[in-house]
């Protein structure tokens, strides 16, 4: 069932996206969507923690991101820590492109909240805690 529902997300993504694009085309490729996917959940990484986290060599990393700059979906800013240091934020273009995706989730989850008792909210809520503190180790953000 968890299948299900993480493929109705895509699907309804896939349709928003397409139809803002249908008479222009998409400024950013299947990969270049990817990677601004991962860097906005990242929450800020650096080039090198992108790199790391995506496992592709640092100049691979660096070529993607100066693709992304170039198109205006993501900007590098100097660390106030460490001046030698960038970390990657997403621009607000590509914050606008993700609020398709977002509101949608956002959406659902009014729903739910509207259908369930406070006991299942809290039930769904610690299981889906547990997904993502536990049962998905493999994914460390």
């Amino acid at each position: 069932m968890f299948e299900s529902v993480y493929d109705k997300f895509k699907l309804h993504f896939y349709q928003e996206t397409f139809a803002r694009f249908q008479n222009r085309e998409a400024s950013l490729t299947t990969v270049e969507a990817f990677a601004m996917e991962a860097i906005h959940a990242l929450g800020s990484p650096t080039v090198h923690e992108f790199a790391d986290f995506m496992r592709i060599s640092s100049s691979n990393a660096a070529y993607k991101i100066g693709s992304l700059i170039r198109k205006g979906y993501v900007e590098k800013v100097q660390s106030e820590s460490d001046g030698r240091e960038y970390h990657l934020r997403p621009t607000q273009k590509y914050l606008d492109y993700y609020s398709i995706s977002s509101h949608y989730i956002h959406d659902v989850m009014a729903r739910i909240k509207e259908r369930f008792s406070e006991d299942d909210l809290a039930k769904f809520e610690e299981m889906l805690s547990v997904m993502s503190e536990e049962l998905m180790p493999e994914v460390t953000v």
